[in-house]
């Protein structure tokens, strides 16, 4: 382990550019729980154990229209705890080599908690890929606006996970509100705000023709692979060098870095050695 340390760090010292890849098990390290498995979920939310209701049974578009206050019951509890979450100190480290390389970084994100934003990086080189809790849209209107979240509160009854009135509703069309979030089964997410994400990314990956890049993936596993995927294709694609840092799935394509701890460890345990 400790000539690995030194090799990440390595890599990173010579990268003029980072690529920061997260998943769930990025958050964890803060407090925020793990969704993986319905163990996990039912852990952090008895409630809905009770129910025999997973984490894929709730994250669907068909409660806003089912039972709009048991939906809002449980984005409106995730939105609370994402927003007094304190991102961990493995923020602060990826945020000080982003501002070391020569070209900076971009973070590629599955999460839709904001801890990155919250741990001071630019808003506009963050790709959320699936969207975030922070940001709101119509229900049933996948071309409508989309609206900041920071003017709604939400109320939530802890015994039975029921949001109480009044629910976020749009200030024009009164139109109930969601999460702008990527759902399960959801054929109503509106990507317009991803799709600007991603189009001023792949801007940023064509004018690093040539230069050095580093990809650190944090908590990315084969569940939902989306994050995991892009790694590896910019790896095959622009010759970048991969750290992978998973506690679970740590595999990693020939020649590339894996750690198999939590992404604090990881990280902080890299930077000792990146300061050296």
């Amino acid at each position: 382990m400790p000539d690995k340390y030194r090799e990440a760090a390595e890599i990173i010292r010579n990268a003029d550019a980072l690529v920061i890849c997260a998943g769930a098990g990025m958050g964890v390290d803060s407090g925020l729980p793990d969704f993986r498995g319905n163990e996990g979920f039912w852990k952090a939310y008895p409630p809905y154990a009770k129910k025999g209701l997973g984490f894929t049974d709730m994250a669907t578009p068909e409660w806003f229209e089912r039972d709009a206050a048991f939906a809002w019951g449980f984005y409106g509890h995730r939105l609370s705890l994402y927003r007094d979450t304190v991102p961990h100190e493995g923020f602060a480290v990826l945020n000080a080599w982003a501002h070391a390389a020569r070209f900076g970084a971009y973070v590629f994100s599955s999460n839709v908690d904001g801890q990155f934003q919250k741990a001071g990086f630019v808003p506009e080189r963050v790709v959320e890929v699936h969207g975030s809790i922070h940001w709101l849209q119509e229900t049933g209107n996948r071309d409508g606006e989309v609206l900041p979240a920071a003017d709604y509160h939400v109320e939530v009854d802890p015994e039975t996970m029921r949001a109480l009135p009044p629910l976020p509703h749009h200030p024009r069309s009164h139109t109930l509100l969601r999460p702008n979030i990527l759902m399960f089964r959801d054929w109503e997410w509106n990507p317009t705000r991803v799709d600007a994400q991603i189009a001023g990314y792949e801007q940023w990956l064509r004018g690093l023709y040539g230069a050095s890049i580093a990809v650190v993936e944090c908590g990315a596993g084969s569940a939902v692979p989306t994050v995991r995927r892009h790694s590896e294709q910019l790896v095959s694609r622009y010759d970048a060098r991969l750290i992978r840092i998973n506690t679970r799935e740590h595999d990693v394509p020939a020649g590339e870095l894996s750690f198999d701890v939590g992404a604090r460890e990881g990280l902080t345990g890299i930077n000792a050695h990146v300061r050296r």
